[in-house]
């Protein structure tokens, strides 16, 4: 019997596309699997998705221009506007986001510290 639970496979797909960027280290963090730069959370995964943290300029256009990506809202709790969250069903295809995920550890790496 496998433990690998199809959880645990998005995870490591995850973790595959997120930890080859240079300074990025995971942890958990309230039940969250999160991806830290910096010391300070740039993405982290949620229900059927991927939250990511950008300029509110850009999160807020991929909200009105994308179809899969929504307000970030863990455990039902808003979060700031600075945060999305962009939703697939296959985590294989978050290589595809590669650029915005680059995007967000770079915002988060410059941005002055804030709260979650």
């Amino acid at each position: 019997m496998s433990s690998n639970t199809p959880e645990s496979s998005r995870k490591a797909q995850i973790d595959a596309l997120l930890l080859k960027l240079p300074g990025v280290s995971a942890r958990k963090i309230n039940d969250l699997d999160a991806y830290f730069v910096s010391d300070k959370m740039f993405a982290c995964i949620s229900g059927d998705g991927v939250g990511l943290r950008l300029p509110v300029a850009t999160a807020t256009e991929l909200q009105f221009s994308r179809d899969n990506v929504v307000p970030f809202q863990p455990g039902g709790t808003a979060s700031s506007r600075e945060w999305i969250q962009i939703n697939r069903a296959e985590a294989a295809d978050y290589e595809k986001d590669l650029q915005l995920f680059q995007a967000s550890l770079e915002f988060v790496k410059a941005a002055r510290p804030s709260r979650f």
